[in-house]
């Protein structure tokens, strides 16, 4: 009895192992949803060619401010979430191009006929590449981060300060953000990506929004909530009650615009 009794606990073992190890190896496909077919060049504005340190090429979308509307000379380097593509934010930049607002669309490796995998530091690379490009137009940047974006930007912002910093449905970092979808699995000890935007958004001294709503089912509310306790300098926190996370109230919606506007004030008002 004794024996079958180890024999059986070694086969449970042996499949736990197997799982984690699975896990391990396939768990960036849990993370990262890319769109990777590349879409048609925008509407109104141009496509570009960004180059990153590791030596990819990505194509990015530049989208100028409306024609008829001020130039506010001011850039807004979008990073968006974990899944889609740069097609699924052009009605974003369409409403921040009606503000005056240069837009650049960032697609990341893997996303939108890009070369590469998607990982934290790949993505790190990107965002670098893209606030090079912006650098280099001699404008104020104001780094807009949507979920997953919003870990992107903050560690940029960190990197490479921007003008005023727009975090949308922030997690505090990765793991959290997986302990709540996979409660059954040790993810604080099995993710290679971590995310850490609660303890680096106390390190960006520029003025920081964060917008978020309280029906998210992706990031928990309290979690965004949580990063905008921690901001060194927040200037405006909005929450947008009975908002799911990929609602068009926060893709896009005025509460969004709004804070954007409230951020160029900001911008203006220090200068």
């Amino acid at each position: 009895m004794p024996r079958m009794v180890t024999r059986g606990a070694l086969a449970v073992l042996l499949v736990l192992v197997l799982i984690f190890l699975s896990v391990w190896a396939g768990q960036r496909k849990l993370i990262y949803f890319p769109d990777r077919a590349a879409p048609p060049a925008p509407a109104s504005g141009r496509e570009i060619t960004l180059r990153t340190a590791d030596g990819l090429r990505l194509v990015a979308w530049l989208l100028p401010p409306r024609s008829g509307t001020p130039d506010k000379r001011l850039s807004v380097l979008v990073l968006h979430g974990n899944a889609g593509s740069r097609a699924g934010r052009e009605s974003l930049a369409a409403a921040l191009t009606a503000q005056g607002l240069t837009v650049l669309l960032l697609d990341y490796r893997g996303y939108g006929g890009n070369p590469g995998s998607p990982s934290e530091a790949g993505l790190a690379q990107d965002a670098d590449a893209a606030h090079a490009y912006l650098a280099g137009l001699g404008q104020p940047i104001l780094y807009f981060g949507e979920s997953l974006g919003a870990a992107v930007a903050t560690a940029l912002a960190t990197r490479h300060p921007p003008a005023a910093l727009l975090l949308r449905s922030p997690f505090t970092d990765l793991p959290a953000a997986a302990a709540a979808h996979y409660p059954f699995l040790p993810v604080g000890l099995l993710l290679r990506d971590r995310y850490p935007v609660q303890s680096l958004i106390s390190r960006v001294t520029v003025p920081t929004a964060v917008v978020y709503g309280t029906a998210d089912q992706v990031v928990p509310a309290e979690q965004s909530r949580a990063v905008a306790d921690a901001a060194a300098d927040l200037v405006r926190l909005e929450v947008v009650d009975g908002a799911d996370h990929n609602d068009r109230v926060l893709a896009e919606g005025s509460p969004v615009i709004a804070t954007v506007t409230a951020l160029v004030d900001e911008i203006d008002r220090r200068a």
